[in-house]
């Protein structure tokens, strides 16, 4: 998706670049690169290297307050088996439903819906209860079946102009509705 206006589009970041390393240390995932990121005061230059058309570009990134910066959905990356990845969004890093984690989960096979496989604790959906463990099945009242769903919901929800994205959140079978706001 595209780079919202901020201090990575000031730096010259793009859509497509893959983040490999934040302020000399290496980026193994979303999960860590979000970490690192919240661990910097704002204010602070960065040196972040991505990965662009084949080769690595060093940008120099000055950290902004999350709060100024428009939170928008990842782009939706697939490892080498072609597995859609987990990726954050909103606090909640989510992952597509596959057969592996229907039956951690306890789910019936052809359940469909997002994994939450992790969640910022200083995130309004930790705030709101939402866990690891728990399934996104709807969200701004329509079925969600991958991260890219979920992706145009809330595009969609901020081009209507609305201040939150309600969402039916599964826990062992029972279902609750929780509104998150898209900041």
């Amino acid at each position: 998706t595209d780079v919202p206006e901020g201090p990575a589009m000031e730096a010259g970041m793009e859509s497509g670049d893959v983040i490999v390393s934040f302020d000399g240390a290496d980026v193994e995932d979303t999960r860590g690169l979000v970490r690192r990121v919240g661990n910097t005061e704002v204010g602070k230059a960065v040196r972040v290297v991505v990965f662009r058309d084949g080769k690595t570009e060093t940008l120099k990134i000055t950290l902004g307050r999350r709060e100024e910066a428009q939170a928008t959905p990842a782009s939706i990356d697939r490892d080498d088996t072609g597995e859609i990845e987990p990726q954050e969004v909103l606090g909640v890093t989510v992952a597509g439903l596959t057969e592996e984690l229907r039956e951690q989960l306890g789910l019936p096979n052809g359940f469909d819906g997002l994994a939450v496989t992790d969640v910022a604790e200083d995130s309004e959906a930790y705030e709101k209860g939402i866990r690891a463990g728990d399934v996104i099945t709807e969200a701004g009242q329509q079925k969600i079946v991958s991260p890219a769903d979920l992706d145009g919901r809330i595009a969609e929800a901020r081009e209507a102009g609305r201040k939150s994205i309600l969402l039916l959140v599964r826990r062992n079978g029972e279902p609750r509705f929780v509104a998150l706001p898209l900041g």
